[in-house]
């Protein structure tokens, strides 16, 4: 039953992203969104305990129109539900802020920060969680490991 359980977990880690990213992909740290103007890289460390780093990079063609990127950062669990929201490194408006529909004037390269905790501060079982960040709408995906 267990066996059963895990098969099942992966299998909906695979199928439940928002952009379709082939396992290879994910094993090589592809970048994921790139065709979109923006990449979700890799978190590092990946496995982690208890926080990790998750970097992106906007592109320049986010920004031809003059209008700022809206860009937002969500943690899920393998259940797809909502665990948390990433917070901001590095943002313009300052050190810390919730990554969820925050504007960006510039491309880049930028960071965000996962301390390993949910909504209510508690630390993440072990596990696979999904992180998933939206530009402007469009969304990639990647998976992450969290080993205690």
């Amino acid at each position: 039953m267990r066996r059963t359980i895990r098969v099942f977990s992966v299998l909906l880690a695979l199928f439940c992203t928002a952009e379709v990213v082939s396992a290879q992909d994910i094993g090589r740290g592809v970048p994921t969104g790139q065709a979109n103007g923006f990449q979700l890289q890799q978190n590092y460390p990946n496995p982690f305990n208890p926080e990790t780093t998750i970097p992106f990079s906007l592109g320049e063609d986010l920004f031809v129109d003059g209008r700022p990127a809206v860009v937002s950062v969500r943690i899920f669990n393998i259940l797809s539900q909502l665990v948390a929201h990433p917070v901001a490194l590095g943002h313009p408006s300052g050190e810390g802020i919730e990554l969820d529909q925050i504007e960006y004037t510039q491309p880049g390269r930028y960071e965000a920060f996962w301390d390993g905790t949910d909504q209510m501060g508690r630390q993440v079982a072990s596990g696979i969680y999904l992180m998933q960040m939206t530009v402007n709408g469009v969304s990639a995906t990647r998976k992450m490991y969290v080993m205690k």
